[in-house]
């Protein structure tokens, strides 16, 4: 599943993230990277999770791109 595919309050591993290494790159930098737990704090409009004790808001369009697994 997606990341943008959570209910509020869930959690989830990221096990991948889809397409090139910029998108990488620009997650990384928000925390975002495999292996790390999110938390989904909201779905509506931009996608914000808490990862790390810090919260990150991301566009759907890369939240498509964040392959994850509830925890």
């Amino acid at each position: 599943m997606v990341l943008g595919q959570l209910g509020v309050g869930e959690m989830a591993r990221i096990v991948a993230i889809e397409r090139g290494r910029e998108l990488r790159q620009k997650l990384s930098l928000r925390g975002l990277v495999e292996g790390k737990v999110v938390r989904m704090i909201s779905n509506c409009g931009p996608v914000t999770v808490e990862v790390d004790r810090n919260v990150v808001a991301v566009g759907r369009g890369m939240a498509q791109k964040i392959v994850v697994e509830r925890r």
